[in-house]
């Protein structure tokens, strides 16, 4: 697959202080990549750099196959760059700002209304054509600013904290936006703090950390080496007889102490975590129990690892 993004070596020092350091990051054409670390990490650092804004002090950062210092005017045209703090003409109209980054992309005459139409559309902003812009609420100002973005249909969208503020319905239109971007070809660079929405929206993820790129690749791939390192866990929920739970005590009991077993702790009522131990090779074992022991199963799988506890894991709570 082609490279959307490739860096090497990045570096980026301000007045003595490492923001990034020796950042090798590769993100394919098509994917949605979830950007995450703490404030001061790098993110913003290297979404500028990306958007030809902020010059690196070392190493090489291309944009499909284009150096961002050598050929800043060729990688341009092929982004959308979104800040976590949108420049907004409160004076303007919805369709009047439109039309200004129109004008500045050099988009004319009837090709011009069809975009403005077609990104009014996609961003579901039709009905606030005519309304001005500093009426917009936060959720409605991101859109806004995303269809800014996506006038000159750029292949490849840098969003830096675009979730930020949104109330959890902008949240979820944000999301849906997203995907469809996605299946229109689009790739994606999306920094975020909120962990839950990144695993939502993103295939593939980078942690950073004081400039450091600690991981980069599939969210998969990084569940998949955690559970191997801290061990499978297995969700049972039984039907709770009583209201000493009795069941669940019992059920605890049951596994403590069996071999396959590494630890186990309660949940909600009626509901345990097993983790297993390595040489478990399978879960059937726990769901054999349960019905042996005549009780009740309501639920029963195996945990996939949150980016949360991917996050915690890698990462050491450090910031520059």
């Amino acid at each position: 697959m082609t490279d959307a993004v490739r860096t090497k070596g990045l570096t980026k020092v301000y007045r003595g202080t490492v923001a990034l350091a020796d950042l090798d990051l590769t993100i394919q054409q098509g994917d949605a990549f979830g950007f995450i670390g703490p404030n001061g990490a790098g993110k913003s650092t290297t979404i500028r750099i990306l958007s030809t804004l902020v010059r690196p002090s070392g190493g090489v950062a291309e944009v499909f196959g284009h150096n961002v210092v050598r050929s800043g005017d060729e990688v341009k045209p092929l982004i959308g760059y979104m800040p976590d703090v949108l420049g907004i003409y409160d004076d303007m109209l919805v369709g009047e700002y439109l039309e200004f980054f129109a004008a500045a992309y050099r988009i004319r005459g009837a090709a011009r209304r069809k975009k403005i139409d077609e990104v009014l559309e996609l961003t579901d902003l039709v009905a606030k054509r005519d309304e001005p812009v500093k009426g917009l609420s936060r959720g409605m100002g991101q859109r806004l600013g995303l269809s800014r973005c996506l006038l000159h249909d750029p292949m490849l969208l840098l969003l830096d904290e675009p979730a930020a503020g949104l109330d959890p319905r902008a949240r979820i239109e944000f999301k849906e936006l997203v995907q469809e971007l996605r299946r229109m070809g689009k790739t994606l660079v999306i920094s975020s703090h909120i962990l839950a929405e990144i695993g939502e929206m993103c295939n593939t993820i980078g942690l950073i950390e004081r400039g450091k790129l600690l991981y980069a690749g599939p969210i998969e791939e990084a569940r998949r080496r955690l559970g191997e390192q801290q061990g499978r866990v297995v969700r049972i929920r039984i039907v709770e007889e009583g209201e000493d739970g009795r069941s669940a005590t019992a059920l605890m009991d049951r596994f403590r102490g069996h071999p396959d077993v590494a630890a186990i702790k309660p949940g909600l009522p009626g509901e345990v975590f097993v983790r297993l131990a390595d040489t478990a090779t399978n879960t059937s074992f726990l769901a054999d129990d349960v019905l042996r022991s005549g009780l009740k199963l309501l639920h029963f799988s195996e945990e996939q690892a949150s980016l949360e506890e991917i996050f915690l894991h890698v990462t050491k709570g450090q910031v520059a």
